[in-house]
């Protein structure tokens, strides 16, 4: 199957000399976790010049150097990757897929000619998971049981660390062994941005380092159990929006994410 089948047409786009804040706003409107950054030359064109995500936003408005600037005061241009890694429109699934994987990546803006034509990501690829190849696949098969945890008392700072260092969107919350809960890129983003709005400059700085993950954690995550097929994971995830589940059968055993289940893409369909 070639990208041009399942891609995402007329994907959101921003300016790049807009604000963060913005950027937030459309993409809680759009309902995505991306948008791709743009500049319109002197002859009305538009250029693409890098893409967004929640998890850039989340890095930067944590760190020390922007940590207690409003989100309002600084541009897209600031938080953006500018080194695109683009597809062709005729580009096969399974070799998408495999450019996703190395360059750890969730998308992949789709170009022709200069033009975009659309978005490829992680989600659009999970829909060839829902055919018959996939049925005999279980999350048991491609999850992953090296996870990195962290304590609820922890503070927030540390766990955006750790995500960092790791290359990841996402930790499990475990508290004296028991699954407590599960923290995003994305909780971390919002939470940042709605302690800014509550708390007065002055304390802003010290009041941020010191929250903690259960503070901004998502408690009664849901889970799946081992033997749950490939084909019902790509379900959940598609209609969720989730990017990953918990595998517990009595005890924690893994996590499956989109990421997992590329592997598994990339394995069937094969790269060329």
């Amino acid at each position: 199957m070639i990208i041009k089948n399942i891609m995402s047409e007329d994907p959101v786009c921003i300016d790049k000399d807009q604000n963060v804040c913005d950027a937030l706003r459309l993409m809680g409107k759009k309902n995505v976790s991306r948008l791709l950054v743009i500049n319109t030359n002197s002859e009305h064109e538009r250029e693409l010049v890098g893409i967004v995500t929640e998890k850039d936003i989340a890095i930067k408005l944590g760190s020390s150097r922007y940590g207690n600037m409003a989100p309002s005061h600084f541009h897209v241009s600031t938080v953006m990757t500018g080194e695109l890694i683009t597809a062709d429109p005729g580009m096969d699934a399974g070799n998408a897929a495999s450019l996703m994987l190395e360059n750890n990546i969730g998308s992949l803006p789709v170009i022709l000619d200069d033009e975009i034509l659309g978005i490829v990501t992680k989600s659009d690829l999970l829909d060839i998971c829902r055919g018959r190849a996939y049925e005999r696949y279980t999350a048991g098969d491609v999850m992953s049981t090296e996870m990195i945890t962290v304590s609820p008392q922890e503070r927030a700072v540390h766990a955006r660390r750790m995500m960092i260092d790791a290359g990841i969107g996402r930790l499990l919350v475990m508290d004296g062994g028991e699954l407590a809960g599960i923290l995003t890129a994305k909780d971390m983003t919002r939470a940042v941005i709605n302690f800014r709005k509550v708390v007065p400059d002055k304390h802003k700085s010290s009041r941020i380092r010191n929250l903690l993950v259960e503070d901004i954690m998502k408690q009664n995550v849901r889970t799946v159990e081992a033997d749950t097929p490939v084909t019902d994971l790509a379900s959940m995830m598609m209609e969720t929006g989730y990017g990953g589940f918990p595998v517990v059968d009595g005890e924690l055993e893994g996590i499956v994410t989109k990421t997992d289940i590329l592997d598994l893409i990339v394995e069937i369909e094969g790269v060329f």
